[in-house]
């Protein structure tokens, strides 16, 4: 019974043998984090329980068949290449996607490997134990064409390694476990990157493009070579439960990016960065303008963040496809550059609107606010200097942040204001050493009410001696009524 997934002779055999032990239902320089560092790390929760070779889990969708990595020939010594094993299990799997879907069972070691991709109703699952490094070798990653709405890898000008965990054209795709670890092991990658050696754009821990139905949740991600978690072009995302963690002094490792993304649902994440913990994007310059995907219906809440040279959730810069609708509550910044931050420029084009946060709490901070219009970089001379962003309709709320060097930074752009701001019920206390200048305000325009201390001129009090609130939706997006199933598997005993 071994051999049963390389060997399957027809769907009948199959369908008779899938009950048989298978079945699923309903600090200074850079240096690495280690994974054995943050097995107990922040609130574990305990979405995954196992009662021998049984588990449960929380998932958009239940497995019909399932296999552990160990029956492929996997060896979790952290020394033998794992790649074979990975793909071809998935290989295996994948022929089970009409018939109810396939998991694959990463059990306790730790399982080096290269690149492999995923397929359709799909899961993989770690167990707790279960760590997934990363391959340092750079032949281990198969080069692969840029995005066609970033025109170039965001490194170099040429391609971009492909990432460890990949899918593209995917339906029902789950990635989770029992806060399990992938490791992306990318101290060299970064060397390399300081050291201009790279040919090409460094890998992320995962990217999953064109696909729909995404689930990644209860993991822990560290040290991605570059960002950590990338759906691009994709919908109908949940991504909960992960811990996320970086050297904050290494750049480019953002925890999580949303990237012409529909329907997403981001909540109770944990991430130290280097880079944006939540870095929401659409696209660069002319080649984003002509894709014209926009990342909208986007809710990020009970988020946890330390940034402490970039921002706890970005929007931008790479905006020209557009970015609307975004909703973010209950967040909690630590020692981080700034709170929310919208990075754009002349040549950008696209828009950021109707942007909605409330519910936010911030300790260290040298921003709260942050509007910047001229954020520079672009991909090539190609760029259009006529192509202007759309900022308006930005609304922050019931907001608490203590020892802050400056309030806000805002600056639009002459000749295109940044419109329809709305700052309300916001407490700032200042830093011992804050700068002269708390608002420094330009090409903006808006209203304030119950913001402390007094902000620009270009922000002033809507009404005096009333807390008016900004809007914030009442509908939800279709995401987050979805609710997550309770799927039972256990290993196939052999």
């Amino acid at each position: 019974m071994r051999s049963l997934l390389y060997t399957v002779g027809s769907l009948l055999l199959l369908l008779l043998l899938s009950h048989d032990g298978g079945f699923t239902g309903a600090a200074d320089a850079e240096h690495s984090f280690r994974a054995t560092d943050f097995h107990t790390h922040r609130h574990r929760r305990n979405h995954g329980h196992r009662r021998g070779e049984e588990f449960e889990y929380s998932a958009l969708s239940c497995r019909a068949y399932s296999a552990s990595l160990d029956e492929f020939g996997a060896v979790g010594d952290g020394v033998t290449s794992n790649t074979a094993a990975f793909r071809d299990a998935v290989s295996q799997l994948s022929r089970f996607a009409d018939y109810g879907g396939s998991l694959l069972f990463v059990p306790a070691g730790r399982w080096l490997t290269g690149s492999f991709n995923l397929t359709s109703h799909f899961t993989l699952f770690l167990h707790r134990d279960a760590v997934i490094l990363a391959s340092q070798e750079e032949s281990d990653y198969e080069v692969i064409e840029p995005l066609p709405s970033y025109g170039r890898g965001r490194d170099t000008d040429g391609g971009r390694f492909i990432s460890l965990l990949f899918g593209s054209n995917l339906t029902d795709v789950v990635i989770t476990g029992e806060n399990g670890t992938i490791d992306g092991q990318g101290e060299p990658w970064w060397g390399k990157f300081k050291r201009g050696e790279l040919k090409y754009t460094r890998p992320y821990l995962i990217e999953i493009m064109h696909s729909d139905g995404i689930q990644i949740s209860n993991l822990t991600f560290l040290n991605s070579p570059s960002w950590h978690i990338h759906p691009v072009y994709s919908s109908n995302i949940v991504i909960q439960g992960l811990t996320i963690l970086a050297p904050v002094t290494v750049p480019n490792t953002d925890g999580i990016n949303p990237d012409s993304c529909t329907n997403t649902r981001i909540e109770d994440c944990y991430i130290v960065s280097g880079d944006d913990c939540i870095a929401v994007k659409s696209g660069w310059d002319q080649y984003g303008i002509k894709y014209g995907m926009p990342t909208k219906q986007l809710l990020i809440r009970r988020l946890t963040c330390i940034s402490p040279d970039s921002a706890v959730i970005a929007l931008g810069s790479e905006m020209s496809g557009g970015i609307e609708d975004v909703r973010a509550e209950d967040i909690v910044a630590i020692n981080s550059e700034s709170g929310i931050r919208i990075k754009t420029a002349i040549g950008r084009g696209g828009y950021v609107k109707d942007v909605y946060v409330r519910g936010m709490t911030m300790h260290t901070m040298k921003y709260v606010f942050w509007m910047t219009g001229s954020y520079g970089s672009h991909p090539d001379e190609h760029y259009d200097p006529n192509a202007l962003p759309v900022i308006q309709n930005i609304n922050y709320q019931d907001m608490v942040a203590e020892n802050v060097t400056m309030p806000a930074q805002l600056a639009g752009i002459t000749g295109d204001q940044f419109t329809g701001i709305c700052i309300s019920n916001v407490t700032i206390t200042l830093s011992k050493k804050p700068k002269k200048v708390l608002w420094n305000c330009t090409d903006v325009s808006g209203y304030t009410s119950g913001v402390t201390p007094e902000p620009c001129q270009l922000l002033p009090e809507k009404q005096p001696g009333t807390v008016v609130p900004c809007n914030f939706p009442e509908s939800p997006i279709p995401m987050d009524e979805v609710k997550l199933q309770r799927c039972y598997s256990r290993r196939r005993l052999m």
